[in-house]
């Protein structure tokens, strides 16, 4: 079996994989400075809730956007499986072409996410991750990864307005029935829910524009389903892109696990 991790600002998700089919998903808050021991019991104990032994897993694959953390996460794969992680970073295949001024500058998870939409699709297409940043990356039909954007994320909004409006409260992000909200805590929604969509379907529209080619558009991140129920430019949600990208990567670097 394959472990895969992907370390995010706010939140890190674990996944497994047996034969290329996952059967284990979870997410547990980001904690940057976690020791090897922390997370050897945080794995075992993921593995054991769905009665999967250590000793069955025979390969790790590592993307990490925090620094900190990334030591820990090694040492923790070592310790716990016997096994040295693939981690995503400069010098591995990907298969994703970065052509953009600085390379080393793209996050493991956008790489990520490049490798499992890639597996999917071969059309040029735009990828949107709505995580702690919102992030755009468009890639053409030959894998060449050429950029993109990064905005504050949907879930950082919204705890913006309540830590910096006094009379504004936290509220489930879910699109209301109406764009005109009819209190407060529908306005607040309306505007993170319609007010991403539109901006989503207008810089799809845009980069579309530059391109001058047909763009598929895949959704992935914790609050893509509720961004694309009212977006009109996403094709695709896919909650697990970047757990399946770190499959691909490991392997097109080290071979299919049997």
């Amino acid at each position: 079996m394959l472990l895969v991790v992907d370390a995010g600002n706010s939140q890190t998700e674990v996944g497994l994989f047996d034969e290329n089919k996952i059967i284990g998903q979870w997410r547990v808050v980001t904690t940057n400075y976690r020791t090897r021991d922390e997370l050897h019991i945080l794995l075992s104990m993921l593995l054991h809730s769905i009665g999967v032994s250590r000793k069955d897993i025979r390969g790790c694959c590592i993307a990490s956007v925090v620094p900190h953390l990334n030591s820990s996460l090694q040492q923790a794969c070592e310790h716990t499986f016997g096994l040295e992680p693939l981690m995503v970073e400069p010098g591995i295949k990907t298969g994703i072409i970065l052509q953009c001024d600085n390379p080393k500058e793209v996050g493991a998870d956008r790489i990520a996410n490049a490798a499992g939409a890639r597996a999917q699709c071969t059309d040029a297409m735009i990828i949107i991750d709505f995580g702690t940043a919102t992030t755009f990356d468009v890639m053409t039909e030959k894998a060449e990864w050429l950029g993109g954007l990064i905005l504050p994320g949907v879930q950082l909004s919204a705890d913006a307005l309540f830590e910096h409006c006094a009379r504004l409260p936290r509220v489930p992000i879910k699109a209301p029935r109406s764009a005109i909200g009819k209190d407060t805590v529908t306005n607040i929604q309306a505007g993170l829910t319609y007010g991403y969509a539109d901006m989503v379907d207008g810089l799809v529209t845009r980069i579309t524009g530059e391109m001058g080619v047909p763009l598929y558009v895949i959704a992935t991140g914790g609050l893509s389903r509720a961004i694309a129920s009212v977006a009109t430019r996403i094709d695709c949600v896919d909650p697990l892109l970047t757990l399946k990208g770190l499959c691909a990567i490991y392997e097109r670097n080290l071979g299919k696990i049997k």
